[in-house]
């Protein structure tokens, strides 16, 4: 087919970088200086491992850095880094919203040529008079054909990996971060108090759900009005369904006698925090109240250990030997918390800090932690199901531990008569 002088434009001639600053930046969540100490933290790393730049592809590493959340549906998305600038790399089909809401500047690619997203990482590069010799990248988010198709764009430069000195980064909050989850705590309560008024014989699992996601994400509009509201759930399970954590509701319809474990799980501007309790419709039978009382023994300990100074898997230790003299420790799930800040069930985890016999940390002042100790009876059992409990503490400067989570738990508590 021939084309004329006045005909459209052919896609090959299409923009390959678009620069969109539609609108005007918006409110972030935490204040430029915020996001300049976490930078200067990251050119740390840098300097230490001698790079000229960090591409950082994770979910958890944009936003922790720039605040900008981005949703892939098959799409590139990246943070380049560098000793004097940071620049978000995303597609054409968000227009100017990563932009707006993130700190740095942006570079929009399209989808006219499949290495587009690869060619807006070599321009991030050049507008800022770097040539790639090292780069950090980010091994424990990246896939192997993106790892590799990084290399290839940046020919010659070596990739170093960043995700674990990052993390480290990550997992002492500033006076900011912890303010926020405060926040989710409370907004976690909010989502536990209005199912707990729910509960009642006949209703779904999904239909309580759906009651605490709402409660939670009409009061995260109201205390974040500046921010995308998104990614708020509930895990809410009855009888059998408690007796994995993650198991989502279903259209079960509650009993008289059932086991109830209510999971909130706000999400604050991509801050994850959690209310985790056990519940039980009607009076437990004996085993159940055995077993109920025994986690929550370990709950109360776990409570107690948490302090600066403590050793995570010392504190695992002491925690399986209260499991041992129930006999329940074959029945625990997993281990006893992890840290908190940007993650989710999607992606982010500070696997550095974990409650379990693996890790060697040593929790210190700035760190945000839960307690959750689980166990499973399995089906047919006496006292049948799953049983857990979640608290989250905050290390202060001054070696106190203030625990966030105001929801009651245990039976004095969480026997519904309804």
């Amino acid at each position: 087919m021939t084309t004329t002088a006045n005909s459209a434009t052919n896609v090959s001639e299409l923009e390959r970088l678009k620069t969109l600053h539609n609108g005007t930046k918006q409110q972030l969540t935490f204040s430029d200086a915020e996001f300049e100490r976490r930078l200067t933290g990251l050119r740390t790393i840098m300097a230490a491992k001698e790079l000229d730049a960090v591409i950082l592809t994770s979910y958890h590493g944009i936003k922790y850095y720039s605040d900008f959340l981005y949703t892939t549906f098959g799409r590139n998305y990246a943070l380049v880094v560098t000793a004097d600038s940071s620049t978000t790399i995303t597609a054409n089909i968000d227009a100017g919203m990563p932009w707006r809401t993130s700190y740095g500047d942006n570079i929009v690619y399209t989808d006219w040529k499949r290495d587009n997203f690869y060619y807006g990482l070599q321009e991030a590069l050049k507008r800022n008079g770097v040539k790639a010799a090292r780069l950090g990248v980010e091994d424990d988010a990246l896939p192997t054909m993106t790892r590799q198709a990084i290399a290839d764009t940046f020919d010659g430069a070596a990739l170093v990996d960043v995700s674990q000195d990052a993390m480290r980064q990550r997992m002492i909050k500033s006076a900011e971060e912890i303010e926020v989850i405060k926040h989710g705590a409370r907004i976690g309560d909010i989502g536990g108090e209005a199912i707990k008024a729910a509960i009642r014989e006949g209703i779904t699992e999904y239909e309580v759900a759906l009651i605490g996601t709402e409660a939670m994400v009409h009061e995260i509009a109201k205390t974040f009005p500046h921010r995308e509201v998104r990614d708020t759930w509930v895990w809410f399970q009855s009888g059998i369904n408690t007796d994995g954590a993650h198991n989502w509701a279903t259209t079960r319809k509650l009993q008289r006698g059932d086991i109830l474990s209510l999971n909130c799980f706000p999400m604050t501007s991509g801050y994850y925090t959690a209310l985790e309790r056990t519940l039980f419709l009607g009076e437990p039978d004996e085993r159940s109240l055995q077993v109920w009382n025994a986690n929550v023994e370990v709950h109360k300990r776990g409570l107690e250990l948490i302090k600066p100074g403590a050793v995570c898997k010392d504190i695992a230790a002491e925690l399986n030997e209260i499991f041992i003299g129930h006999g329940l420790l074959p029945n625990r799930t997993f281990g006893y918390g992890h840290s908190f800040g940007v993650l989710s069930h999607y992606y982010g985890r500070e696997a550095g800090l974990e409650l379990r016999e693996d890790i060697d940390t040593v929790l210190e002042p700035g760190m945000v932690v839960s307690m959750e100790p689980m166990v499973t009876v399995l089906d047919g059992e006496p006292g049948a199901g799953g049983y857990r409990e979640h608290d989250i503490l905050v290390i202060g400067e001054d070696g106190g531990v203030e625990n966030i989570t105001k929801f009651g738990f245990g039976p004095e508590n969480n026997i519904i008569d309804a």
